[in-house]
């Protein structure tokens, strides 16, 4: 099959526009469809990419225009031509984030699934594609794990390769003037790529830190070879002043953080922020193995044209979100009162909000589309998060594997298992899923522990998990932390202006009859201003009356609101000093 020709170009920078051309060698013979995918894998909401597209048209080898005529929101297709078609288009890259496309004068960034049309017929064709620079400036670079083709060098514009439309558009691409470094983790190069201004980088102590990060997730898979699923890695980063995301792909990932979360030269300590962005930096690793190739049934081909459902975003996303910050623990980047203090911070995350006794985590999964990924004000009292939810589900198995089987197993066999049978060989022909039927299976089969009591609580139903039962066999207990400087509770979320950004269900602001969107005015005659709320609240104990004045749009309104005693901050877990109990601890967390 002959190869699907692209080349891209920073057309017009400060427009903010992108030229792609698109050649087919041998176009349909009824005339040839193309589309462009309306979501793009690891992030799941339809995003409609195509109403980018600014302009688009084709024409034959000879240079004859040919009509080319839409059929729905994101395909086209072509008339009848003989021969190479090619079409000429405009994307539109304004969207500063890891999902779509980005151009300015400074910095290009784009996911394949938001400039690459597709060719109907063709998705399994080899696919090329020429990046060039923009016109007129210099010093910028290209950052991506595309294969170079003979005669394009590393970090060089030139020609790239992919096997097919998969994997090209699983290879996101930096453009611009950006700081890099390299190491090795296991044999395998890996590539640091930071791009937007961070004066004072300490490049060398981040790579040491990752290097830390990715030995240990190879290990973790890998416990005898020590073999990476891939032949090179990019971390690519977009530091920004106010931002913070990440997405997966199959050799690299694509992140945005705050410039303040990175590391500064002679700054030694891992404060919050930058515990923060290594968590991130984990995160999307683990999931080089965990949905990249280990992957459920229905994402084994992906349907780019519409929603993919799936009941397990939990394991995919949840148990992703639990190593994540247990590879910091055991890479010793925190130490054991950190990993707990982020584990207490966690359940405290998800019991203060009602949806988790509405939707098991099960169903969040499968309403990732609808739900999770379009929240409203309402999202606390209808929704349960499959990410924090999934990794405090990911936690109780491992607790209960731990502690059943005296430490000599746990989670980390059944993800080893999951790797063996699902992912290793997934780009080497066997495409396999995981099918949510046989998940309790696979976990009783890698451990020898059933699991079926707590996996029916912690999966298929609303019930809270018990982390009294299981903490107690590593000598831990949970001890709630109310809200500091606080001793009463409105029961809503409050913006610093005021508003209210949500109601939690059964709590005094909804029982009093106040609604998010709401803007508070005074509490008991005194005005509410910018910060103010949490002062004028301390002269108050639960269960005292107070009087509210709130402006409904543009209705004053008046509520009597009965406090309730202060919200949970954090749980904070207790370690005992019983034998036992650090035995099982530190085989869990080393």
């Amino acid at each position: 099959m002959n190869p699907i020709r692209y080349t891209i170009r920073p057309s017009r920078p400060a427009a903010h526009v992108f030229e792609v051309t698109l050649t087919v060698a041998e176009p349909a013979a009824d005339g040839q469809r193309f589309f462009l995918p309306v979501w793009i894998p690891g992030s799941y909401m339809v995003r409609e990419f195509s109403r980018n597209i600014v302009t688009i048209g084709a024409r034959a080898a000879s240079g004859r225009r040919v009509a080319l005529t839409k059929l729905d929101k994101h395909t086209w297709q072509a008339a009848p031509c003989k021969g190479p078609l090619t079409l000429r288009y405009e994307v539109y890259a304004w969207d500063l984030s890891v999902r779509s496309a980005y151009l300015d004068d400074t910095i290009g960034f784009f996911n394949g699934t938001s400039v690459f049309l597709a060719v109907v017929g063709q998705e399994t064709a080899p696919c090329s594609v020429t990046i060039e620079a923009p016109a007129g400036v210099s010093g910028w670079r290209v950052a991506t794990c595309l294969r170079e083709a003979r005669g394009t060098r590393r970090y060089g514009f030139g020609d790239y390769l992919a096997d097919d439309y998969d994997e090209l558009i699983d290879h996101p691409v930096t453009l611009g003037l950006f700081q890099s470094t390299t190491f090795e983790a296991h044999g395998v190069p890996h590539d640091i790529v930071i791009s937007g201004a961070v004066p004072g980088l300490d490049l060398p102590r981040l790579a040491a830190d990752l290097q830390r990060i990715c030995e240990r997730q190879i290990a973790m898979f890998e416990p005898r070879t020590r073999r990476a699923p891939m032949t090179r890695y990019v971390f690519m980063t977009m530091a920004v002043g106010d931002g913070y995301g990440g997405l997966e792909h199959r050799a690299s990932t694509a992140l945005i953080a705050n410039r303040d979360d990175l590391p500064l030269r002679g700054v030694a300590e891992v404060g919050e922020g930058y515990r923060t962005y290594l968590g991130l930096c984990s995160h999307e690793y683990f999931h080089t193995w965990n949905v990249k190739r280990i992957k459920p049934d229905s994402f084994v081909d992906y349907d780019l044209s519409r929603e993919n459902y799936t009941t397990l975003l939990w394991l995919f996303e949840g148990f992703t979100s639990y190593y994540d910050d247990l590879t910091l623990v055991r890479s010793g980047l925190i130490d054991a009162n950190a990993y707990f203090g982020l584990l207490g911070k966690t359940i405290a995350n998800v019991e203060r909000g009602s949806g988790r006794l509405k939707q098991t985590v099960a169903e969040s999964s499968f309403d990732a589309w609808t739900k999770y990924y379009r929240q409203d004000e309402n999202a606390s009292n209808a929704i349960v998060s499959y990410y924090t939810k999934g990794s405090l589900v990911a936690l109780a198995f491992d607790l209960a594997i731990r502690a059943r089987s005296e430490s000599r197993r746990s989670l980390d066999d059944f993800m080893r298992l999951l790797w063996q049978r699902f992912g290793r060989d997934f780009y080497r022909g066997r495409k396999r899923g995981v099918d949510a039927a046989d998940v309790l299976a696979l976990i009783e089969e890698s451990t020898g522990v059933d699991l079926s009591d707590l996996f029916a609580q912690a999966v298929d139903s609303t019930r809270d998990l018990p982390f009294e039962a299981l903490f107690a066999p590593f000598g831990l207990s949970l001890e709630a932390v109310p809200v500091a400087g606080s001793r009463v509770s409105l029961g809503a979320k409050v913006r610093p202006d005021g508003v209210l950004a949500a109601v939690y269900d059964n709590g005094p602001a909804q029982a009093a009859g106040l609604s998010a969107s709401d803007t508070l005015v005074a509490v008991d005659g005194l005005r509410v201003t910018g910060g103010n709320l949490e002062k004028l609240l301390t002269r108050y104990a639960p269960r005292q009356q107070i009087e509210i004045h709130a402006f409904r749009r543009d209705v004053l309104r008046s509520f009597r609101l009965t406090l309730a005693p202060a919200d949970v901050s954090h749980f904070r877990l207790l370690a005992s000093d019983t034998r036992a109990g650090r035995a099982l601890r530190n085989a869990w967390l080393r």
